[in-house]
C-alpha cells in the first residue's frame, strides 16, 4: 500500500503554505514572523478587551485560523498535521496579544494530552511575565461510556466555545467572567462522529483500515479508534444511532436531552462527504430530534472541524446562548436561522389548511357534477383524462394559497397529462401570489380573485 496522493507541493512545507494561503486570501490576518501563528491584522482593536487564542494540530481546517476575527478568535497557533504546536509558538502568540493591549488572554484548548501540555507550559511562562492568562479545556466527545483517565476528547464543540467566548469578549466581559460562563457552557455541549473512510497525514499511510461498506462510530478527529463498527445504513438510521448513543443516560459521557429541550445543532463534515450527503444528514437530524420533542432552535451544516479527507460526519448539540451574536471571521458562518420551517409555520398553516380543504372539496364537487361535459371537452382536444379528488384523500392540504396552487399545478401536470395538464399548470394565481409582498384588504381570497380576473 502506498500513501494517498495529496495536492500539496511538499509534505514538509504544506502547513506553512496553507497558512500563507489563508492569510493572503483573507485581507484581515497576519502571520507572526518565525512562528505558525496567525493573528488579527487589527490587533489594536483588542485594547481593553480579553483576547482569545486557540489552536492545535493542522489538518482540521478551517479550524482554527479560519475563526479569527471580530467576535471570535484573536489568534490561532498551528502545529504540524495532527501534531500539537510547540510551547514557544503558543507563548509568542500570547505575548503578541498582551503587547497589543489586551486585558487578558483566554486559551481555548481541545482535550488532547499534547495540546494541554504545550498550551499549559506556555500559559505558565506567560504568567511569570505578568500576563493574565486562563485556559478552558473543551471535552465534548460523547463516544465512550466510561472515558479514560485523559477524559473526553475535544471535537467540533470547540467551535461553539470560540463563538460563545467571542461574544462575551466582544461585550467587554472580564476574563474571570468569561472563564466561568464558558466552563459552565462546555458541560452542555456534546459531539459524536461517524466515519465511512480513514484519513491520512500527507506522506503517510491511512490512519486505519475500514473495509468497504462499513462505518465506525465514535472515532476521534485524528483517526483515533471509535467504539464500534457496523454496516453502513441509511442516513436516518445512522443519525438515530448517533443521537441515541449521545443521549443514553447509562453513559458517563452522555448529553442530557429530553423532550421540551431546545438545542443548537451543528452537522459537521469531517472532510470528504459531498454537500448533498451533508444536507441529507442535516434533514435527518432535525426531523429525528423534533420527533423526540426537542426544539432545534438553530441548525447549521458544513465543514467546521475536519479530519483531512475523512468521509464522515459529526453531530454537535449545544444548549448555550450567544451563538447568534454577529462575528466577522475568515470562515464566515452562514446566518443561523431560528427554528426549522416545520415548526415556524405549523400553527398558522394548520388553521388555513382546514379552510383550504373545504374550499377545494367544494370545487371538486362542482367539477364532478360536470364530469361528462369536461371529459367531452378534453376528448375533443386532449386524451380524456382528469384528477385531484384522489390526491385530497391522502394528502395534507397546504394552508398557504401560493403553496396550494403550486402543488395543484404540479399535480395536474403529473396526473392530468396531455395538453390540458400543461395548460392548466400555467397558473397565473401562483405568480400573482408571488408578486404581492403584503396581503390586500380582502386577504387571501382577494389575491385569488385577482389571479382569476387576470
Amino acid at each position: 500500500m502506498e500513501p494517498r496522493q495529496k495536492l500539496v507541493n511538499s509534505v514538509d512545507c504544506c502547513v506553512d503554505e496553507a497558512l500563507e494561503g489563508i492569510v493572503s486570501s483573507s485581507g484581515c490576518l497576519s502571520l507572526l514572523r518565525g512562528h505558525r501563528v496567525v493573528v488579527r491584522a487589527d490587533l489594536e482593536a483588542l485594547r481593553g478587551r480579553v483576547a482569545l487564542l486557540s489552536g492545535g494540530g493542522s489538518g482540521h481546517e478551517p479550524a482554527h485560523a479560519g475563526y479569527i476575527g471580530s467576535g471570535m478568535l484573536s489568534a490561532a497557533v498551528a502545529g504540524g498535521v495532527f501534531a500539537s504546536p510547540p510551547p514557544a509558538s503558543v507563548l509568542a502568540a500570547i505575548l503578541s496579544l498582551h503587547d497589543a493591549g489586551a486585558l487578558g488572554v483566554l486559551l481555548i484548548v481541545k482535550n488532547y494530552t499534547g495540546d494541554r501540555l504545550n498550551f499549559g507550559l506556555a500559559a505558565e511562562q506567560a504568567r511569570n511575565r505578568g500576563v493574565a492568562v486562563e485556559m478552558v479545556i473543551v471535552a465534548d466527545d460523547c463516544a465512550f461510556d466510561q472515558p479514560s483517565k485523559a477524559g473526553r476528547r475535544g471535537l467540533c464543540g470547540t467551535v461553539f466555545v470560540h463563538k460563545l467566548a467571542g461574544a462575551l469578549a466582544e461585550e467587554g466581559c472580564p476574563l474571570d467572567e468569561i472563564v466561568s460562563k464558558v466552563t459552565e457552557a462546555v458541560k452542555g455541549i456534546g459531539t459524536l462522529g461517524v466515519s465511512l473512510s480513514p484519513c491520512s497525514v500527507p506522506g503517510c499511510l491511512p490512519s486505519f483500515d475500514l473495509p468497504a461498506g462499513e462505518m465506525e462510530l465514535g472515532l476521534g478527529i485524528h483517526g483515533e479508534p471509535g467504539i464500534k463498527r457496523s454496516k453502513v445504513t441509511s442516513a436516518d438510521q445512522v443519525v438515530k444511532t448517533m443521537v441515541d448513543h449521545m443521549t443514553n443516560p447509562a453513559s458517563q459521557s452522555h448529553l442530557s436531552l429530553k423532550s421540551g429541550d431546545s438545542v443548537v445543532l451543528c452537522v459537521n463534515n469531517l472532510g470528504a462527504l459531498s454537500c448533498l450527503e451533508i444536507a441529507v444528514v442535516t434533514s435527518s437530524a432535525i426531523h429525528y430530534l423534533e420527533g423526540r420533542g426537542v426544539r432545534v432552535a438553530r441548525a447549521m451544516s458544513g465543514s467546521f472541524m475536519t479530519s483531512l479527507e475523512m468521509a464522515g460526519v459529526s453531530l454537535c448539540q449545544d444548549h448555550s446562548p450567544c451563538l447568534a451574536q454577529p462575528q466577522h471571521c475568515v470562515y464566515q458562518w452562514e446566518e443561523l436561522h431560528s427554528g426549522p420551517s416545520s415548526e415556524r409555520h405549523a400553527r398558522d398553516l394548520a388553521h388555513r389548511s382546514g379552510v383550504m380543504r373545504k374550499a377545494l372539496e367544494a370545487v371538486c364537487s362542482a367539477l364532478l357534477q360536470r364530469q361528462e361535459e369536461l371529459n367531452s371537452l378534453d376528448r375533443a382536444s386532449g386524451d380524456g383524462d382528469c384528477a385531484i379528488q384522489e390526491w385530497l384523500q391522502s394528502h395534507l392540504v397546504p394552508g398557504c394559497p401560493g403553496q396550494l396552487l403550486s402543488t395543484l399545478a404540479g399535480l395536474v401536470q403529473e396526473r392530468m397529462g396531455g395538453s390540458s395538464g400543461a395548460l392548466d399548470a400555467l397558473c397565473p394565481a401562483v405568480e400573482e401570489l408571488r408578486r404581492l409582498t403584503t396581503s390586500p384588504p380582502g386577504g387571501h381570497m382577494a389575491i385569488l380573485q385577482a389571479a382569476v380576473e387576470n
